[in-house]
């Protein structure tokens, strides 16, 4: 990892006037790219990765739509792979600036941008052993040495800090409560003050800070993965009741999970209901080399704990459940395939989209004593989609698997705010901004959360259109 300010350079591609550009993470929850250009400067906010369906993926692979050596500066909200997962791209493609994000952000991509390069070299190399590609040959969207490039293009920059990431441009991150060292983004353009939100965290949750207030911005960017419901009370209990159920049936409950984030607030939330007696002490597994080293992460990082975390790591493994036990190795793993149930066992990827899990899921989706938990949101297009949708089969390495496990969605778990948690983190401002553009939901959820801006606030909202550009002034 480098330490760098932002270069001077200059092209002469620039165009003039301020504009916004949005070229991903607008109506779609995934690929967030927003491109702030001046006359002189071009920082981007977010380098996302698109998932889900394949019109998305496909992107991936298309030419930028802009300069990619013309763009100063990266600024990171956080860590998830549809935020940060280009920057390898991005590099190989030109960019020679500087990424700016959190301490702990900078420590997770570490993890996360070598892993999902060894996925994407695995999963080619599976496909052009296995014949199953439509591609001759297979072949990653990127390697281990453009994930190496663009790690050494990060700089970290500590909340509530401005700093100048190009010649007119300052930055300052603040916590935003969605994953360890998530931030929303300030922007001093000129005279012109842009606040992004990234995706925000909810109040009241274990293990990380609320989302930070902020007091004013001219123009808004806000996520709506949530914007158009409210997360159930009680994901808790919802949790206990599922578990004691599948404890008392000797069930296995398959939980495909974030590595960052989702697994370490389930490991959380399952240590306490133990300690409470809600539900009985099984088996815990989590098979996911990222996840393990993710939780290492965290334990690291106690500026961003809250105090029950806090309280919780002064004696105790805030992680760790009674029978608990990592699967790291591939030997570790396959051995998971001849556990019986009662068992938790958490494996990434959250959407199966990828990784182990779906070795897994394709081992034990036949078995109708199966439990699949999905925590959180599926993004159209992906396999939890899929699931959630009621499939009756899902299609994994090349192989149709029947659907016969019961399929259970609890988005009491999410890490994302819902439509009033957004609304009360906008309650903050002082003022309205002149304009609001909301992005990173689908179509559904970014229009009812911009119609409730409209009439809850009475500020001036619309959904951000994708490629579309929009005047700073």
């Amino acid at each position: 990892m480098s330490t760098r300010t932002a270069s001077p350079r200059r092209t002469a591609a620039r165009r003039p006037g301020q504009r916004l550009c949005f070229y991903g993470g607008a109506g779609t929850v995934t690929g967030s790219r927003h491109l702030v250009e001046t006359a002189r400067s071009r920082v981007l906010l977010d380098c996302g990765l698109f998932q889900g369906l394949k019109a998305l993926r496909l992107r991936n692979w298309a030419p930028w739509p802009f300069d990619v050596a013309a763009v100063d500066a990266v600024v990171l909200s956080h860590a998830h792979i549809d935020h940060s997962g280009a920057l390898p791209l991005l590099v190989r493609a030109g960019f020679r600036g500087t990424v700016f994000c959190s301490p702990a952000t900078a420590d997770l991509l570490g993890v996360m941008l070598r892993d999902a390069a060894r996925i994407q070299e695995e999963d080619a190399a599976r496909a052009n052993r296995r014949g199953y590609t439509r591609h001759h040959p297979a072949r990653p969207l990127y390697e281990l040495r453009d994930a190496e490039a663009a790690l050494a293009r990060l700089q970290p920059v500590a909340y509530g800090t401005e700093l100048a990431v190009a010649p007119d441009i300052t930055a300052v991150l603040r916590r935003a409560g969605h994953i360890l060292g998530s931030a929303t983004i300030e922007l001093r353009v000129g005279g012109v003050r842009l606040v992004y939100s990234g995706d925000l965290g909810r109040y009241g949750r274990p293990i990380l800070h609320d989302p930070e207030p902020i007091a004013a911005a001219d123009l808004l960017l806000v996520e709506s993965t949530y914007g158009d419901r409210v997360h159930p009370p009680r994901a808790d209990e919802a949790l206990a009741a599922l578990l004691r159920e599948a404890a008392a049936a000797r069930q296995v409950v398959i939980v495909p999970a974030f590595a960052v984030g989702r697994t370490q607030e389930l490991l959380w939330m399952l240590r306490v209901l133990e300690d409470q007696g809600r539900i009985p002490v099984v088996p815990v597994r989590v098979d996911s080399p990222m996840a393990i080293d993710v939780t290492s992460i965290y334990r690291r990082h106690p500026e961003e704990h809250d105090e029950a975390m806090q309280a919780a790591t002064a004696h105790a493994d805030a992680f760790a459940t009674r029978d608990f036990a990592l699967a790291r190795t591939p030997q570790e793993s396959k051995a998971l395939n001849a556990c019986e149930g009662p068992m938790i066992l958490i494996s990434a990827s959250g959407m199966a989209t990828g990784g182990r899990v779906l070795h897994h899921l394709a081992l034990r989706l036949p078995d109708p004593r199966t439990i699949v938990l999905l925590p959180g949101f599926q993004a159209a297009g992906t396999r939890g989609r899929s699931l959630q949708d009621g499939a009756p089969s899902l299609r994994i390495h090349g192989t149709d698997v029947p659907v016969r496990a019961r399929v259970v969605t609890l988005d009491g778990l999410s890490a994302h705010a819902d439509r009033d948690e957004i609304v009360r983190w906008l309650g903050g401002f002082a003022r309205a901004p002149r304009q609001t553009w909301v992005v990173h939901g689908e179509p559904q959820p970014a229009d009812r959360l911009a119609a409730t801006l409209r009439t809850r606030l009475g500020w001036s909202a619309a959904v951000a259109q994708d490629g579309a550009a929009v005047p700073l002034r």
